[in-house]
C-alpha cells in the first residue's frame, strides 16, 4: 500500500504526530545510548552474512545481533529507510534484503511497518522493491518533496556546517527507525553507506545546503558535503543499520550504471562509523581518505578503529 503524504493528510493526522513524538525521543539523538542495548560480554560489534541467498544472509546476520526483538518492541512502528534512488544494478536495496527485514520486524510484534521516502514511487516500482512492501503486508509512505511544511525543523547543536536540518514528519509517528542502505560510489564524496543514507529523510530543498559548487571536484566543497552529512547524524540515530554490500557500483555513483563488485555481504550493526569503515574495506577505500566517517568518529558517532571492533561472519 502506498500513502502520498500532502498538506491535507498531515493535517488530517496532526493530532497522531503530535502524541507520537513523545514516543520517539530515542529516533532524535541527544548523545546517549540506544534504548536496545545488549548486555553482554561476547557482543558482536558487526555481523555479516555472506552467500548469495541474501534473504537468509539478512537473517542470519541479524541474529547475531541478538534478533530483531532486541530492536522492534511488541506493537511498536517501524520506520525503514532503504535506498530506492535508481534501477541501474548496484544502485538501490536488494529487495530480498528489504523482505527479510520486514518479516523480522512482523514476528517481533511490530504494529506497523512503514518505508519512508521523498523518491516517486516510479522508483520503488522499477525496483522491485513496492512489490516486497505490498507483498508483506507493509506499507509505502511518500512524502510531497514539494511541500516543504511536511518537514519539520531540527536544530543541530553539534554541526560544524549544518546548523538546521528538515525532517520528514512522518518519521515522528515511529518507535524504532531501521536504516538499509546500499553501499556504493559516489560522485562527490566517494562513499555512500549508513551515514549518508540519513539524506533521505531530510528535505530535497535543505539537502540542496549540503551541495555547493563544483561538489563533486572542488576538495573544499566535497568536505563540506561530508561535514553536513556528519552532522546531520548527530540529530538522528538509527536503532539498527543493515547494509546491502552484496552487489554494488565502484563507479558513475550514485546513479550508475557502473561498474559492479559483488561481495555477496550483509552487514549489521549499531554502529555507523564501524559499519561504513568495514563496508569502505570491502571495495578496497582507505578510511582516512573518506572525511565523512572521519568527522562522524570525531562528534564521537561510533569506532573506526577496525582492530577495536568485534566482527563476525556467518554463510548464509
Amino acid at each position: 500500500m502506498t500513502k502520498r503524504m500532502n498538506r491535507r493528510v498531515f493535517l488530517k493526522n496532526s493530532t497522531i504526530i503530535g502524541a507520537s513524538t513523545i514516543l520517539t525521543g530515542n529516533l532524535i539523538s541527544t548523545g546517549g545510548k540506544r534504548l536496545s542495548t545488549i548486555n553482554s560480554e561476547n557482543k558482536i560489534d558487526i555481523s555479516v552474512g555472506v552467500g548469495e541467498d541474501y534473504f537468509n544472509c539478512t537473517l542470519n546476520a541479524v541474529k547475531q545481533q541478538g534478533g530483531m526483538k532486541c530492536f522492534v518492541s511488541n506493537q511498536s512502528k517501524v520506520a525503514i529507510l532503504a535506498n530506492a534512488q535508481r534501477n541501474n544494478p548496484g544502485t538501490f536495496t536488494n529487495p530480498d534484503i528489504l523482505r527479510a527485514v520486514i518479516r523480522m520486524c512482523k514476528e517481533a510484534g511490530a504494529k506497523e511497518i512503514n518505508c519512508l521516502s521523498w523518491q516517486p514511487e516510479k522508483n520503488w516500482e522499477n525496483t522491485g522493491l513496492k512489490k516486497v512492501i505490498e507483498q508483506e503486508g507493509a506499507n509505502l509512505i511518500i512524502v510531497n518533496l514539494k511541500d516543504e511544511t511536511l518537514f519539520k525543523p531540527i536544530s543541530i547543536a553539534k554541526g560544524k556546517s549544518l546548523k538546521k536540518c528538515r525532517i520528514m514528519k512522518p518519521f515522528f509517528q515511529h518507535n524504532t527507525f531501521i536504516n538499509i542502505p546500499i553501499t556504493k560510489d559516489h560522485a562527490g564524496n566517494k562513499f555512500t553507506g549508513t551515514l549518508k543514507n540519513l539524506m533521505g529523510l531530510n528535505s530535497p530543498q535543505n539537502n540542496r545546503t549540503f551541495h555547493k559548487k563544483s561538489w563533486r571536484t572542488d576538495i573544499n566543497s566535497i568536505n563540506h558535503l561530508d561535514q553536513c552529512i556528519a552532522d546531520l547524524n548527530t540529530v538522528i540515530k538509527p536503532d539498527l543499520n543493515i547494509v546491502d554490500a552484496t552487489e554494488f557500483i565502484i563507479t558513475n555513483g550514485p546513479f550508475g550504471p557502473g561498474k559492479l563488485l559483488k561481495p555477496n555481504q550483509v552487514v549489521v550493526g549499531t554502529d555507523r562509523v564501524a559499519v561504513d569503515s568495514y563496508c569502505c574495506q570491502l571495495w578496497g577505500l582507505e578510511i582516512k581518505e573518506i572525511i565523512m566517517i572521519n568527522q562522524a568518529y570525531k562528534h564521537g558517532l561510533g569506532e573506526i578503529n577496525l582492530k577495536k571492533v568485534s566482527i563476525n561472519k556467518i554463510s548464509g
